[in-house]
């Protein structure tokens, strides 16, 4: 959008909307934006920001109401000037008193979904580095006496897995070199997780009668993923606020995000899908790839730990208070890797 003039009214309709739901008319547009206007010459720049798609009117008489698209234009404008110290200091400082008590990991995430929630008033989480976030990069196995071998499983950024299976059958170094070239040629690339689905997929198959490596590999993969997690550590708090004030969504709306917050593997993989490097992400309405999330915005930024990076983040209808979500969020995240870098 290239008109200042247009841009404050439009951020003006956005601001006024989330506080009070209703339908923004021109008339205490043309006072709040600011832009020493008529009601006139504002319905004239709404008009054309409903062409423009930043807009919409709910019926003929009333005043607009933001699209997704407009939401978009005004976090982004958010985003060009999000930091808050002293937001940043007050988490720091209550998860430093966490840390200094001797806690964990998982009960400093558990704060730190607690602080984005109470603050957002929206659904707050937190997801913990794990195996399941990592890429399966590629597996050695070192025999160790006949049926015992040693397991060297690497994921993408250095993290590797140890571990000693017996096998129960005999096999050498080089059918065990065998078995790791497929797997490798088979899998790398994938994150664990997924490599450990497909996995178990294909150990049903007809073909293993028929196919001795394959078999081999399979089997020696089974066991190598066994004991790994089936999840990242995910925190979530507050998921009762969506209830207590559900914005106009309807129950189904409701019951399916609450459904994927138990699932929880569901969130995660779209996490994973939507966040791509460090830093902030805010995903609004129909930009969500999952077509049941569309009532609702997330917004997640990334923290940085020992085991790799993990997530924090708010997830609320898309009538969001996104300049406080924003704050909170990413000041928790800068709280979390200051804190347990400290702690390192």
């Amino acid at each position: 959008m290239d008109n200042d003039r247009a841009s404050r009214i439009l951020a003006a309709l956005v601001r006024e909307y989330i506080a009070s739901g209703e339908p923004v008319p021109s008339s205490l547009l043309a006072s709040l934006a600011g832009v020493g206007v008529s009601s006139a010459t504002v319905r004239n720049i709404l008009a054309r920001l409903e062409d423009e798609g930043f807009v919409q009117q709910p019926h003929t008489s009333a005043g607009r109401i933001p699209t997704d698209r407009g939401y978009r234009f005004y976090v982004d404008l958010l985003l060009e000037t999000r930091r808050s110290a002293r937001t940043r200091q007050a988490v720091e400082a209550q998860l430093r008193r966490d840390a200094a008590n001797g806690v964990l990991v998982d009960d400093i995430l558990t704060h730190a979904s607690h602080v984005v929630s109470q603050a957002s008033r929206h659904v707050g989480f937190a997801v913990r580095p794990a195996h399941v976030t990592a890429v399966f990069d590629r597996v050695e196995f070192v025999p160790l006496s006949s049926t015992r071998v040693l397991v060297v499983l690497i994921a993408r950024g250095g993290h590797i897995v140890q571990k000693v299976i017996d096998i129960h059958k005999p096999l050498g170094a080089v059918e065990l070199h065998q078995a790791a070239n497929y797997l490798n040629d088979e899998f790398r690339g994938l994150p664990l997780y997924r490599a450990r689905e497909a996995v178990l997929a294909r150990m049903t198959e007809e073909r293993l009668l028929y196919d001795e490596l394959l078999e081999r590999a399979l089997r020696l993969a089974t066991s190598t993923f066994s004991d790994l997690p089936a999840e990242s550590g995910f925190y979530v708090d507050g998921a009762a606020s969506l209830l207590e004030q559900h914005h106009g969504l309807t129950l189904e709306t409701l019951h399916t995000l609450l459904q994927m917050i138990e699932e929880k593997q569901r969130l995660i993989r779209l996490l994973n899908e939507y966040i791509d490097g460090q830093g902030l992400t805010v995903v609004i309405g129909a930009e969500h790839l999952e077509p049941s999330l569309r009532p609702f915005s997330l917004v997640a930024s990334t923290f940085e730990a020992a085991a790799g990076t993990g997530t924090v983040g708010v997830i609320g209808p898309t009538r969001m208070r996104y300049s406080r979500a924003i704050t909170v969020v990413d000041a928790a995240a800068q709280a979390v890797t200051r804190v347990l870098r400290a702690q390192n």
